[in-house]
């Protein structure tokens, strides 16, 4: 007997919609890839891993606040979509207002706050690192180090943060997500690793 699928309502459609409208002239960071596509595998893995349509149409709008229009916009998910989806976009978010505070200072705040995370608002940000990082590490690959001038943290600090960030998850409890995050951050550092014994022996020998 076939399985039936959890159902997804025309709210999750209108979030498509909405998300693609809000974040239509954004790309992800050094390429020309529509910023979309990274929603759509946020809203993709958090639905794999047991979301309900609420956390589903988070996922799709998990950085709408952060990247476009802090509290106002917040307030128009609330609006559009439901308390429910802004709390646990707003957990999502590591800052709310304009101009935004400095980069560590957004990562450290955010590191504090794992802790604290609804189930929900875990999933969705597990979901949101792993994509982030795949993607890290792929583009690592195939670029070397011109890949870190994309990130205000550079190297270290990014390399800082992911590590930080999967172990603040990983702490709240086992979970698919959070393991898959940590073998791909490990395969990450692991990376820079390697290219930084490459440049030291390539130094030495000059």
């Amino acid at each position: 007997m076939p399985t039936v699928p959890r159902p997804l309502t025309a709210r999750f459609e209108a979030a498509l919609a909405f998300a693609s409208s809000t974040h239509r002239d954004q790309a992800r960071k050094g390429t020309d890839v529509p910023y979309v596509a990274h929603l759509l595998a946020v809203s993709s893995l958090v639905l794999e891993h047991g979301a309900d349509e609420d956390t589903a149409i988070a996922a799709l709008l998990h950085d709408a606040a952060e990247d476009q229009g802090g509290s106002a916009m917040l307030e128009e998910i609330r609006s559009r979509f439901g308390p429910r989806v802004a709390r646990i976009v707003e957990g999502c978010t590591d800052a709310l207002e304009a101009p935004k505070p400095p980069w560590r200072e957004r990562k450290e705040r955010y590191l504090l706050h794992v802790r604290d995370m609804t189930p929900e608002v875990r999933l969705v940000s597990m979901a949101d690192k792993l994509h982030n990082a795949r993607t890290i590490l792929a583009d690592y690959r195939r670029i070397g180090e011109t890949l870190w001038t994309r990130f205000r943290g550079g190297r270290e600090g990014s390399l800082w943060y992911y590590r930080s960030v999967t172990d603040a998850l990983a702490d709240l409890g086992p979970h698919p997500l959070a393991e898959e995050l940590h073998r791909t951050v490990a395969e990450l550092e692991k990376e820079a690793a390697a290219r930084r014994l490459s440049a030291d022996d390539s130094s030495a020998n000059a």
